[in-house]
C-alpha cells in the first residue's frame, strides 16, 4: 500500500485535523483555500478523499440532517490513526530535509526574480 502522500493528501488530512468534527467537503474547502490561497475544485477534494478512505486513512460518516440545508444531512470525514501516523511520519521528514534552508531558498528566489525568473 501506498504509504508517502502528495501536497494535496497532506492539506487534506491537515484540514480534516483542523476542522475535527464538523470536516464536510465544503468546510475543507474553505480551510484549504483560507490557509494557501490556493482554490481547490469540489471534485479534486472527493476524488483525493475517497483514495484516502481506501487506503485507511480517512472514515466518512452521514451526519444529522440540518433544517438550513433542506434536511440534507451531509458527510462527515475523519482522520484515522493510520491517517495521522502517515501524516506526521510526512510533516516529520519533510521538516528534517528543510531545516536550516530557509535563508539558502530566499537565496535562490532572490536571485532568480532579479534576473527575470
Amino acid at each position: 500500500m501506498k504509504q508517502h502522500l502528495g501536497e494535496f493528501e497532506q492539506l487534506l488530512l491537515f484540514a480534516l485535523l483542523e476542522l475535527d468534527d464538523d470536516a464536510h467537503g465544503v468546510a475543507i474547502r474553505q480551510a484549504i483555500e483560507a490557509k494557501t490561497g490556493r482554490l481547490v475544485s469540489p471534485g479534486a477534494i472527493y476524488t483525493a478523499l475517497e483514495r484516502l478512505a481506501a487506503r485507511g486513512f480517512v472514515s466518512a460518516e452521514i451526519g444529522d440532517s440540518a433544517p438550513a440545508r433542506g434536511g440534507r444531512r451531509r458527510k462527515l470525514y475523519r482522520i484515522e490513526p493510520s491517517g495521522a501516523e502517515t501524516l506526521q511520519r510526512s510533516f516529520t521528514t519533510l521538516n528534517k530535509m528543510a531545516a536550516g534552508l530557509a535563508p539558502k531558498l530566499a537565496g535562490v528566489v532572490d536571485r532568480a526574480s532579479r534576473h527575470g525568473g
